[in-house]
């Protein structure tokens, strides 16, 4: 019952009457309540079209619990987002959500995850610590095998680096000789030292010659300039540059060769209007130029030499085959010596060609060099020789001999050095040049060797039926000749020891100076015994001939007399020859302060000192059986002998 005074809370009146306002509340309410239903229905509407994935026609029950499992943590329980679209996850990696859309990627990430704790577990397990410690634990294990990758990577680099040499060593090998190019030091302490001490003067004579008389011919060492004999014409060749670069390399002086090889690429032009003596330039330029490429294997040197062989081809035009001495590099002209008997060509320039021009034609598959060596070589086989001796001149057009002069010195020498090399080179398998060169050496012992009154054994020069008693500077070279040629002969000790004598003659020569270096030429005159009489026959030039014979005799016979003799040699070098500038000629052996004749000539580089550093080497350093030495001593590889109808690589065929 109402209390008095007090109305029902849905009871008010309004103008008297009365009316119930609390119906009219709730109604309000349920409005409210119904508006927000009607919200919330249409806000998840709203979220489903638009963010649920469509699973039309592809989604089925497995697929979605794989989808899950395979969703992992992350799917109820995101990580951390970052900028960039990056998320970090709950072991703290950062993950590109861009990029791991792909669930079969994900998948991986997640095995490898399950992977590691259940590794981690493992560890703990053993090692019996807890699970942070095992992590770090596991931490170190995982660099460590990061450390072995990285270590197995640089291994595998290391064995590639190891196989492309080999193969390039390999190739080398097929263009050379492959062995004994470098090392060969030699065991006792005492020869290290003379042996370093040849090559100071290697380094003495380079240095002079690059700091005075770069690019020139050859130096003057005591007016510090450039100096160029007639046989260079008038071009600047570099002629030392090239003779140099063997010897820089056996010698191990890597920085001068790079040096000489960069001025050879960018430097040496085998062009303009000179006349060039074909002899000296084969001997020296393309001797020098293949022995570098021999060595090294650089390309650049065997197509430097190609060219240069290519400029001498016209002094091969004669009815002989038999060549010109001198050759217009320009105009391709040709013509002999004037002094030379009756135009004729000379013994030892035309016989001196074969080394190189044959190991050209090998490495080049243009056969034109080694067929007109060839030729030159049928043509002497088959000429008739007055008592079997060979004379210094002969007509290339004639084909008829000159003046008959015979002599194994100056005119005639590496006629017959090069018989016996050309078997050498071929392997000891040319019977034609081994015969020649017998019946050569044959001839010689009948007609031109002889002995002094003081028991000297020397080859004499023969002229017309006559002997002149003199020998020359230049043919003590074939006492290494005779030893090196004994094997292979039918008496082998006997051409051994006819070496030794020869060696012993030509040091006679030497001891019975003042400067203890060798003259010119010496004679047998009366009661002069290897000693020059003439003015004109005293000087020395820093000749290699005489060492060249130490060489071969310490090589064949390892009598410690020979190196003991090379190392006077040197001493008498640094004594009369040296100056500050380099290294210079005397003009009279037989004095004890002589006048310098101021040139260092580019042989010394190439042979002079080259023999001297082999005599103190190893024989490991150019075996004989592998080596064959040019004139110049330039080395070259001994193999196949180059035939017209050989069969080369098929890129080399157009040549032919």
């Amino acid at each position: 019952m109402p209390v008095p005074g007090m109305l029902p809370s849905y009871q008010r009146y309004v103008n008297g009457v009365p009316v119930s306002v609390g119906r009219k509340s709730l109604r309000m309410r349920e409005k409210y309540i119904i508006l927000l239903v009607f919200l919330t229905f249409g806000m998840v509407c709203f979220g489903a079209f638009f963010f649920l994935p469509d699973l039309r026609d592809r989604v089925t029950v497995s697929e979605m619990r794989r989808h899950i499992q395979m969703g992992g943590a992350e799917i109820f329980v995101p990580g951390k987002e970052s900028p960039g679209g990056l998320q970090v996850d709950n072991h703290g990696d950062i993950i590109d959500v861009h990029k791991v859309q792909d669930k079969g990627r994900l998948g991986v990430k997640i095995a490898e995850d399950v992977a590691r704790q259940k590794a981690i577990d493992e560890l703990s397990n053993k090692l019996k610590l807890p699970k942070d410690d095992t992590l770090k634990v596991k931490d170190a294990i995982d660099q460590d095998k990061e450390k072995l990758k990285e270590q197995e990577k640089v291994k595998e680099m290391e064995i590639q680096v190891e196989r492309q040499r080999e193969a390039k060593d390999k190739v080398h090998r097929e263009h050379s000789g492959g062995e004994g190019t470098r090392g060969g030091e030699p065991a006792d302490p005492a020869v290290k030292v003379k042996r370093d001490k040849v090559k100071e003067m290697m380094k003495h004579a380079w240095d002079s010659y690059k700091k005075y008389a770069w690019g020139s011919n050859e130096l003057r060492p005591i007016s510090k300039q450039g100096h160029s004999a007639s046989i260079f014409g008038t071009s600047t060749l570099g002629a030392t540059i090239i003779d140099a670069l063997d010897t820089l390399y056996i010698m191990e002086m890597d920085e001068e060769f790079k040096i000489g090889r960069d001025w050879v690429a960018t430097d040496f032009k085998f062009e303009g209007s000179t006349e060039l003596s074909v002899f000296e330039t084969n001997i020296r330029f393309v001797g020098g130029l293949l022995s570098a490429y021999a060595l090294s294997g650089d390309k650049l040197f065997k197509d430097k030499a190609n060219h240069v062989a290519e400029k001498l081809l016209p002094a091969f035009n004669t009815p002989t085959g038999l060549p010109h001495s001198m050759v217009n590099i320009k105009t391709g002209s040709t013509r002999n010596w004037g002094w030379a008997s009756g135009g004729s060509s000379i013994l030892s320039e035309l016989g001196s060609m074969h080394l190189e021009f044959d190991y050209l034609s090998n490495v080049t598959g243009n056969g034109i060099f080694a067929e007109k060596v060839y030729r030159i070589r049928d043509f002497m086989n088959q000429i008739e020789k007055p008592n079997g001796l060979y004379p210094n001149y002969i007509n290339p057009k004639t084909g008829k001999w000159g003046q008959h002069h015979v002599a194994i010195g100056a005119l005639g020498d590496s006629f017959y050095e090069y018989l016996l090399k050309m078997w050498i080179q071929s392997g000891k398998t040319d019977p034609v040049s081994r015969k020649m060169y017998d019946d050569a050496v044959s001839a010689i012992e009948t007609h031109m060797i002889k002995v002094s009154p003081g028991g000297l054994k020397y080859v004499s020069e023969y002229k017309s039926g006559r002997n002149e008693l003199k020998m020359d500077h230049l043919g003590c070279f074939c006492g290494g000749m005779f030893a090196l040629g004994a094997e292979g002969s039918a008496e082998p000790e006997k051409y051994l020891q006819l070496g030794q004598d020869i060696a012993n003659t030509c040091h006679e020569s030497y001891d019975r100076s003042a400067t203890k270096l060798g003259p010119e030429a010496f004679r047998f005159d009366g009661n002069t015994e290897a000693k020059a009489v003439r003015q004109n026959e005293k000087y020395y030039i820093l000749r290699p001939e005489v060492l060249e014979t130490y060489f071969y005799m310490w090589r064949f016979t390892k009598e410690q007399k020979y190196r003991d003799w090379a190392w006077e040699a040197v001493q008498a070098l640094e004594t009369h020859c040296r100056t500050d500038g380099g290294y210079t000629g005397i003009r009279d052996v037989y004095q004890v302060n002589p006048q310098k004749d101021d040139v260092q000539q580019s042989f010394f580089l190439a042979e002079t000192l080259k023999y001297l550093y082999l005599i103190f080497s190893d024989d490991s350093l150019l075996p004989l059986d592998k080596w064959v030495l040019n004139t110049e001593a330039h080395p070259l590889p001994v193999h196949r002998v180059f035939k017209k109808n050989a069969t080369v690589t098929e890129n080399d065929e157009k040549h032919l």
